[in-house]
């Protein structure tokens, strides 16, 4: 049995290595796959994509804000999507990806040069963006206010 033992311990210490190798780089892909879909939500504002920006939503998304409480897809074109129209551009400060969730701080000019600094929380399933809540910061908070 010892002698067993000894020709088969390298191979099963050499696969559980394996193993835990194949778990880590698969946790680290889907965190790369996790950020690269929250990023493209900001491309497809960038490019009025509204096409590219429903792909990365999941079945039964939805949306918060101060001004809007777990609104569906459908109320979330209507309400947000017309921002895109007035965005120039997005610089991404930090955006810190924890498994299936993910927070994004971030500064947006709109067309006419305003600035906006909001923070952006994510939920993620199977690398789609289940919820997205939005936290609006100091300035214009979003495109379409009028306030200043």
């Amino acid at each position: 049995m010892k002698n067993t033992l000894k020709k088969i311990a390298p191979g099963c210490l050499f696969a559980i290595t394996l193993l835990l190798l194949t778990i880590n780089c698969s946790a680290q892909s889907g965190k790369e796959a996790n950020e690269k879909t929250v990023r493209a939500v900001y491309t497809a504002y960038e490019k009025k994509d509204w096409n590219l920006l429903k792909s990365l939503f999941a079945d039964g998304f939805n949306f918060n804000s101060p001004n809007d409480d777990h609104i569906d897809i459908v109320e979330y074109k209507k309400r947000c999507w017309p921002n895109a129209y007035n965005i120039k551009s997005f610089q991404i400060d930090k955006l810190v990806v924890d498994g299936d969730n993910a927070f994004v701080l971030y500064h947006g000019w709109t067309l006419d040069g305003k600035e906006m600094e909001n923070t952006e929380y994510f939920t993620l399933k199977d690398g789609k963006i289940k919820e997205f809540t939005c936290f609006f910061g100091p300035g214009i908070s979003f495109p379409n206010n009028t306030k200043k």
